[in-house]
């Protein structure tokens, strides 16, 4: 065997494993929570479920927990984190930045931002069983995008240095403004916080159906353009040397990828560090073809956020923690780690 097929077979070992490892993963979060259920019974329940014999040493109580609760919560978080990692791995590559996160460009101060003046008004209207905070992040996120994108465009060229720029400063003028509405109104600060932290804890098959289509569809063109992100990663020059429209490519990422953070975060709030390790390290596991690196940094994103979300949920009896603070005691040490043994590496 050649060192080439060696190198690929080994990758294919990874891709293997990561899925392997969703699957057993899934199936044992369901067990766990604040209620205990066996595997044996989630089995009955989901065969049931799916049209098998009613099952009557079922406890309604277990099944209700099972097919209302947890299973859609799991579906959620395991297409959160996986769109989540496409989405960095995406940015980086247009950026060529190890540092681009799915947030760059205001999307996460945008969706606090909406969902800040949600809480404080306490707008209780629904759409599809989406709650009004919900709502108004979306629009808050897509609003900011939209705001940093025509800020950052010169023409018909997008500048990827005005996309960070003027992120950060959309990021600093939110983040002021939703201190400032904390202040003013005290009894609401607990559940603006709350939110900003990330959580699954309010999951339905609806907050399913809403990202699925969008996220199938997203991940799928973000894919399409995975030669491209090769030929760009070696330069722009490079890259339009060999027939890519660079401009083209970074305004059709940027929108997509934009459009498709706007969705996440308008389901389950700010989540930070899976878009920004997930890629990270499967780059350094299975390099930098994104033919493979885009297919398999959701694989890992989606593992990633769901055991954090089992441990956010299953480490405290009777007690949740959000999610969010999971992921950043996760990937914010791992990150300076790995940013401390390839500082080298890093332009």
């Amino acid at each position: 065997m050649s060192e080439e097929q060696h190198i690929k077979k080994h990758k294919n070992k990874i891709v293997i494993l990561l899925a392997a490892a969703l699957a057993a993963f899934a199936l044992f979060s369901v067990t766990q929570g604040s209620v205990k259920i066996p595997l044996r019974d989630v089995a009955k329940i989901v065969f049931s479920a799916l049209g098998g014999d009613a099952l009557a040493d079922i406890k309604p109580t277990h099944a209700f927990i099972v097919l209302q609760v947890r299973l859609p919560r799991i579906f959620l978080a395991a297409m959160v984190g996986g769109v989540l990692a496409v989405i960095g791995a995406a940015f980086q590559a247009i950026f060529r930045n190890p540092m681009a996160d799915p947030y760059v460009m205001g999307v996460s101060s945008g969706a606090a931002f909406g969902a800040t003046i949600g809480t404080i008004l306490g707008w209780s209207a629904s759409f599809i069983g989406f709650s009004g905070i919900s709502i108004l992040a979306f629009a808050g996120a897509l609003s900011t995008v939209a705001i940093v994108y025509q800020l950052a465009r010169v023409g018909t060229r997008v500048s990827a240095t005005g996309i960070l720029l003027a992120g950060i400063v959309m990021n600093a003028l939110l983040s002021s403004a939703i201190s400032l509405m904390m202040l003013l109104n005290h009894s609401k600060i607990d559940k603006i916080v709350t939110w900003t932290m990330g959580s699954f804890n309010a999951s339905s098959w609806d907050h399913v159906k809403w990202i699925a289509i969008p996220a199938l569809l997203g991940s799928l063109m973000l894919l399409s353009d995975a030669r491209a992100f090769n030929a760009l990663v070696m330069g722009e020059e490079d890259a339009q040397g060999m027939g890519v429209d660079v401009n083209k490519l970074k305004r059709r990422t940027l929108i997509v990828a934009s459009f498709l953070a706007a969705f996440t975060v308008s389901v389950s709030g700010i989540i930070g560090f899976v878009g920004l390790v997930v890629p990270h390290l499967l780059r350094m596991m299975i390099g930098s073809d994104h033919r493979r690196l885009l297919p398999v940094s959701f694989l890992g994103g989606a593992l990633l956020l769901l055991v954090c979300d089992t441990m956010a949920r299953s480490l405290i009896e009777n007690m949740e923690i959000p999610v969010g603070i999971i992921t950043a005691l996760i990937g914010g040490p791992f990150f300076l780690m790995l940013l401390q043994r390839h500082k080298r590496e890093l332009p």
